[in-house]
């Protein structure tokens, strides 16, 4: 199997890239989101969990990620890890996921755990300008997740921004590849699986 990881801010077009990339490679791909996996608070309230930071490395189970992604590096299933944003609280499922010949994994701290770098084939980060992030940020959370904008701008201000300056923005040093632009790079994406194909070829999987 060959594991991949998609680093960068949020909106920087993280998902967008893998799920190009998933297409370009076929149903022999798939992708897990980092997202899956923050921590479950249930004995906090709504309000309580509310004020979590959710972009610190922190919020994020890191030994359950790394054993279910070692569980499908030997073949083995996991169950669907899930995240319901509007009741900030885990959603899994019993629905199975079967490995295949390419995993991604995307998240804005998919590079953090050094035991998760390690198993990782290729390491790509998003580099996008900030405010271009932000946008996207914007438009994502009112569509997507139900958010308002004042709560949006309240959590860039005293979350997300401190979090990119301090941890996210230095993650670029891990990276194999520098993806400039944003996901929907199509000579990128030509050149990344393409890449990822002839590697495949050449470990006898095709």
């Amino acid at each position: 199997m060959l594991f991949i990881g998609i680093c960068g801010a949020s909106g920087s077009g993280k998902s967008t890239l893998a799920d190009e990339l998933k297409a370009r490679i076929g149903e022999r791909c798939f992708v897990l989101q980092q997202d899956a996996y923050y921590l479950d608070h249930p004995n906090l309230t709504f309000d309580e969990r509310k004020l979590l930071n959710y972009d610190e490395p922190e919020i994020f189970d890191h030994d359950l990620l790394l054993s279910d992604i070692k569980t499908l590096m030997r073949g083995e299933p996991i169950t669907k890890k899930q995240y319901d944003y509007a009741l900030h609280r885990r959603a899994d499922s019993d629905e199975l996921i079967w490995p295949r010949d390419v995993m991604i994994l995307e998240g804005i701290h998919c590079f953090h755990d050094e035991r998760l770098r390690d198993l990782m084939y290729l390491k790509l980060y998003m580099k996008v300008e900030p405010d271009i992030c932000l946008l996207r940020r914007i438009e994502r959370d009112i569509k997507e997740r139900g958010r308002d904008i004042d709560g949006i701008a309240s959590q860039y201000l005293t979350t997300v921004k401190p979090m990119y300056d301090k941890y996210i923005r230095n993650y670029i040093n891990y990276a194999d590849v520098i993806v400039a632009g944003g996901g929907r790079n199509a000579r990128i994406v030509d050149i990344l699986a393409g890449y990822v194909q002839d590697e495949l070829s050449k470990r006898g999987f095709f």
